[in-house]
């Protein structure tokens, strides 16, 4: 069966309870239409980059599925009809990646962006400006 990862934000207004119990409402939904939910996590309120809803923040789940498509149309119809979820991003992939998700890792194990360098580019700013005047 195709592999998919789902994001969905709900409502600021639920408690952290009535958040995760969406996330077993939707996985019900997937293990009823033939497919599985194999990894789930919460991770938490967060503030949106705008408003939606009039909500500022909202509380994120993400979800990694095993099923078939019939069953995420079913998910994601029931999703958009829901009146605490507000956003619902579904991807297919080829595999899962082991672990937790990128969100739910430290800062320190994500991998070191690595020396920026002498920012080389940016000396061709200042012999510009001598060509101006």
């Amino acid at each position: 069966m195709p592999l998919y990862e789902h994001v969905f934000i709900s409502r600021q207004d639920l408690s952290n309870a009535q958040a995760e119990g969406l996330i077993e409402h939707f996985g019900t939904v997937l293990s009823d239409n033939g497919g599985t939910l194999v990894d789930h996590e919460y991770w938490g309120v967060k503030t949106m980059a705008y408003k939606i809803n009039k909500n500022r923040k909202g509380h994120y789940a993400f979800l990694r599925t095993d099923a078939p498509s019939e069953a995420i149309q079913e998910m994601e119809r029931l999703m958009r009809l829901h009146d605490d979820v507000m956003r619902i991003l579904t991807i297919k992939v080829d595999a899962h990646e082991d672990g937790p998700s990128v969100q739910m890792q430290k800062r320190d194990d994500r991998g070191d962006r690595g020396d920026r360098g002498d920012r080389g580019d940016r000396g061709d700013r200042g012999e510009r400006r001598e060509r101006r005047n």
